[in-house]
């Protein structure tokens, strides 16, 4: 009896490969189960989102500035913690030896929920009733780079597969002609390209970059005076030599990848351009993005490409605030008050234009939208030289928000200490926040494997609940 294995190395071996070959586009299109496949699949678990928009605010950004209130924290503005919090290392130095620093923002309650936000957002604060706010995530990196992986990949260190390649691999893309997984940079980014890579899943599930400003893609449009079907002759002829090249090194997964990335390239050329086009938006779509503000213009013509893009079936869209510096991304070490003011210019406009629009047009349902950073930050001093108004990355406990994708809005989830220095209540590890985004997307995250070096890995490794989802999903 034919067994799958054995079918599949029959026509690998039988004619030089070339049954192999035939077969291998057939096998990219099917779905079958351990093919590398950017076919839609249906979920396997019932599922209240289908796509996904990670807003992600490089830096970290400060959860009792932003969506954490701390009355006591403002009250001790300026003195020592008191003993009884305990002590907790940060990278520059210990929580007890450096002043409180009370929050310079102020906190108002909004919607029919009367959900506390920051006066920061005055934008999103108006979708306050959309919103989850999860206060009580934490996780064990310090340094960008280490939170940064942790966050987008579950691991501390370079890799493995990001959220991203996991979801395309186990959901594929709705669009064949668009990359399932698209990021939308700002900038550098900390932790390296790696962090939206695909790791060790077979290369097809990597995110692909699109470039800030008018031409998202470089070298779209084919040469001049070339035709269509010029351009479809020539790749016909380099897509068989490159097959040929591959059936002889063992069907490489990189190789592959390259092959896919050329047939890709040219379907994009046919429909990239329109999907990419936001001039064509009315000038209502784009003032409610912030379009018309050079300030917020570029965050916000982003994630106006971003609904777009899931308008279009692509799977998994991430949005980055901060070009991975200092000044200019979420990393308040020095006057984080100005710092987040600046960051929240450029994105509070055009993160409420993003949801409204995907409300109106009957997307929002089924389009998880999640907003945070790698980590939050010290409810301290930054303890460094000079910065009295800083503050430093805190990884014990932070902030982020949820909304769409089936999620239940205007309410919170989980809380930090009365000072925000550590979660203390509902503690969401980033196990289970990843375990709860597959969760909220059909995915069992402890069935969501791939094999590699020996053993079955997964996002969440050997932890993860999805108890998160749950409370998500609640009214």
């Amino acid at each position: 009896m034919w067994t799958d294995e054995s079918r599949r190395d029959f026509l690998q071996r039988s004619a030089l490969g070339l049954g192999w070959l035939a077969a291998l586009d057939l096998f990219a299109q099917s779905g079958e189960p351990g093919q590398a496949s950017l076919a839609a699949r249906p979920a396997p678990l019932p599922a209240t989102a289908k796509r996904v928009i990670h807003l992600f605010m490089q830096g970290g950004p400060s959860h009792m500035d932003t969506f954490d209130p701390k009355p006591l924290l403002n009250k001790l503005d300026g003195q020592r913690p008191p003993d009884s919090f305990g002590d907790e290392d940060f990278q520059n130095g210990k929580f007890l030896q450096r002043p409180l620093l009370g929050s310079r923002r102020t906190f108002k309650r909004h919607g029919q929920s009367g959900l506390e936000v920051s006066d920061l957002f005055p934008h999103v604060a108006r979708q306050a009733d959309e919103l989850a706010i999860v206060r009580s995530n934490f996780h064990e990196g310090f340094t960008h780079s280490q939170a940064q992986f942790l966050i987008h990949n579950g691991w501390p260190r370079i890799g493995r597969p990001s959220l991203g390649s996991w979801v395309l691999y186990g959901l594929g893309s709705e669009n064949q002609n668009l990359p399932g997984f698209v990021v939308l940079l700002q900038g550098g980014v900390r932790s390296g390209p790696e962090v939206y890579g695909e790791g060790f899943l077979p290369a097809v599930y990597q995110g692909t970059s699109f470039r800030p400003g008018p031409d998202p893609i470089l070298y779209l449009n084919p040469p001049d005076g070339r035709t269509s079907g010029q351009q479809r002759d020539m790749l016909d002829t380099l897509r068989g030599l490159n097959r040929s090249h591959a059936a002889a090194r063992n069907l490489d997964s990189e190789l592959l990848a390259r092959i896919e990335s050329y047939e890709l390239a040219f379907r994009m050329q046919m429909t990239a351009p329109e999907a990419t086009d936001i001039s064509e938006e009315s000038e209502a779509t784009k003032r409610l993005y912030g379009l018309d503000d050079p300030v917020s213009a570029d965050f916000g013509g982003r994630c106006l490409l971003a609904r777009r893009l899931v308008e279009r079936g692509v799977r998994f869209v991430q949005v980055w605030s901060g070009n991975g510096k200092n000044a200019i991304d979420w990393d308040g070490h020095t006057g984080c008050d100005q710092n987040h003011l600046d960051r929240a210019a450029e994105t509070d406009k055009a993160v409420a234009g993003l949801l409204t629009d995907l409300k109106s047009r009957g997307l929002l349902e089924s389009t998880l939208v999640i907003w945070g950073g790698e980590f939050g930050r010290t409810p301290t001093s930054d303890g460094g030289k000079g910065r009295t108004e800083g503050r430093d990355h805190n990884p014990y406990g932070f902030t982020l928000w949820m909304a769409g994708g089936g999620v239940r809005g205007g309410k919170v989830i989980g809380n930090t200490d009365e000072l925000g220095l550590r979660a203390v209540e509902d503690r969401v590890h980033l196990n289970d926040l990843h375990a709860s985004i597959l969760a909220l997307l059909g995915l069992d995250h402890t069935q969501l494997t791939y094999r590699h070096s020996g053993r079955d890995f997964r996002l969440t490794d050997v932890g993860g609940s999805t108890a998160l989802a749950d409370r998500l999903r609640r009214a």
